[in-house]
């Protein structure tokens, strides 16, 4: 019975520890993606991903740095051993909030330029074919791979 226990805690903590170590990593569309804006200057840095791996090596410091704070409870109750892992957790989450915060920004300031447009067409003072045009400009500039 003693034997039981054992197992059961140890295959609790293992799930726990292997669950901790779970960050939101990008995939590698959304790296490519971010490295096309970081390039046309679009990207919004709103975490360093470097701090959030330095911070990952005190207890929990990476997960809640990343605005993971459920992850960071587990990760300072797993403490030493989640300095294997949070780290990475810390990288990772900073690269997504980036992400995610670089795709809000892109895609509010693309509407705001394009109702200008539709603003503009709708007010007489632009052809189709000069809306067409100047909507394709507006498309590029703000798409990552143009």
């Amino acid at each position: 019975m003693k034997f039981v226990r054992i197992t059961a805690v140890a295959g609790t903590l293992s799930a726990v520890v292997a669950l901790s170590g779970c960050a939101t990593a990008l995939t590698s569309t959304q790296k490519s993606e971010l490295r096309g804006y970081e390039a046309k200057g679009l990207m919004v840095q709103e975490k360093t991903p470097s701090t959030g791996a330095v911070l990952g090596i005190l207890p929990g410091g990476g997960s809640f740095y990343a605005q993971e704070p459920w992850l960071g409870v587990v990760n300072l109750l797993m403490w030493p051993l989640s300095v294997l892992w949070d780290p990475f957790s810390g990288y990772q989450g900073a690269e997504a909030i980036n992400y995610r915060e670089t795709k809000a920004v892109v895609g509010k300031s693309m509407n705001k330029e394009l109702q200008a447009l539709a603003d503009e067409k709708a007010m007489g003072s632009l052809s189709e074919e000069q809306y067409v045009l100047r909507r394709r400009e507006i498309e590029k500039k703000y798409s990552p791979d143009a």
